[in-house]
């Protein structure tokens, strides 16, 4: 989560008065500060190849482009989101929401509105495919292999490694093919060292360990009741996506070794998704050119077997907004006497007082009373 007051949280859960703002770049280049818009959200997904997405509503039909360098045109203009409060005293606190590459802007050339989409940095890695062979060999540790393959790309990105201890180990030899997509092969690396990398809030390719719903840090508390957030929830349950078993494998060419291969299996007697118990065997089988050892491919397995045992449960709540939040963050949630934490899944955040704000949370897990 974006770290923001004590003071913060506590007036989200009382009547407030929000800001929003709207920023034009070109270049790097600051071009038009608090461009007035109607409407607008911020949607933050985990499950996205681009993390953040933006969709603004502009009433003034001036603002539809029709040059290449215009104020809102899709030839490298960004747009710098911020929502926050306004205190009764007239301070405000700010809270980061993205830069977003203008994707699609659209609109009555007459009458308008405009609408205009953007995404966020992953983006321009998704569009810049690999136009020869690239290997990681010579490029030492995981992380300086990610932020090679990014600044290829955006030259001057800004790259965090937020991993504990700011882990970087050494990376496996991989070649990719000409026309391979390299932001998957930056999300391949960034898996083999068991952590994730995306775009966030401040435009920073930040690299972090998976999240851990049973030990990691709870960044908001949501509640029911007087003085809490929540006003309403759903839950559903399913046994799609959960397994009881991971098979991981490795193949490596480049490396000159042969081909290895992990197995892991939920065997807890007292697991209900334990291999052969009445869920059944459930197996995931999963790969990459990175695991060249069978203790790499067994540690893969090992951990993904973790996360496929965690029981699928998917709660929408409908709750006061909190703009900190990121898609990764976990969250407990507290209804009557049953608290549960879970793991941000997605969330709408409007630009808007009267905007809807939605989240969706996976992954439940009860704390003990």
């Amino acid at each position: 989560m974006y770290p923001v007051s004590s003071t913060f949280l506590r007036t989200l859960a009382t009547s407030h008065t929000m800001v929003a703002r709207v920023d034009a770049y070109y270049a790097g280049q600051l071009v038009r500060s608090d461009i007035p818009f109607t409407s607008g959200t911020v949607t933050v997904d985990r499950g996205s190849k681009s993390r953040r997405k933006l969709s603004l509503t502009i009433s003034d039909p001036k603002l539809l482009p029709w040059g290449e360098t215009d104020l809102l045109a899709p030839y490298g203009q960004q747009l710098v989101v911020s929502r926050g409060i306004r205190y009764t005293n007239g301070d405000e606190e700010w809270v980061p929401l993205g830069t977003f590459r203008i994707d699609a802007p659209s609109g009555d050339v007459h009458f308008g509105p405009v609408t205009v989409t953007g995404t966020t940095m992953e983006s321009a890695l998704i569009d810049d495919k690999l136009q020869v062979p690239t290997t990681t060999r010579g490029m030492g540790g995981c992380v300086d292999a990610m932020t090679t393959l990014i600044r290829q790309t955006i030259p001057n990105a800004a790259v965090a490694n937020l991993t504990p201890g700011n882990r970087n180990p050494v990376v496996a030899v991989a070649t990719w093919d000409a026309g391979n997509d390299r932001w998957d092969a930056i999300t391949q690396i960034a898996r083999a060292m068991s952590a994730e990398i995306y775009v966030d809030a401040q435009n920073r390719f930040v690299i972090t360990n998976l999240p851990d719903v049973v030990n990691g840090p709870v960044a908001w508390d949501i509640a029911d009741g007087e003085g809490g957030t929540l006003i309403s929830s759903a839950r559903s349950v399913s046994r799609t996506g959960v397994y009881n078993a991971v098979v991981a494998s490795g193949e490596n060419t480049a490396s000159g070794v042969a081909p290895v291969s992990g197995v892991a299996r939920d065997t807890s007697p007292t697991s209900p998704t334990r291999w052969g118990g009445p869920f059944g065997k459930v197996t995931k089988f999963i790969s990459s050119a990175l695991w060249i050892t069978a203790g790499d491919c067994q540690n893969a397995a090992n951990f993904a077997l973790y996360d496929a045992i965690a029981p699928n449960v998917e709660t929408s709540l409908d709750t006061l907004p909190n703009p900190a939040l990121e898609g990764n963050d976990i969250i407990r949630l507290t209804q009557g006497e049953r608290k549960e934490r879970f793991l941000v899944q997605s969330l709408t955040i409007p630009l808007t007082a009267d905007g809807d704000f939605a989240i969706t949370l996976r992954g439940g897990k009860e704390e003990a009373a």
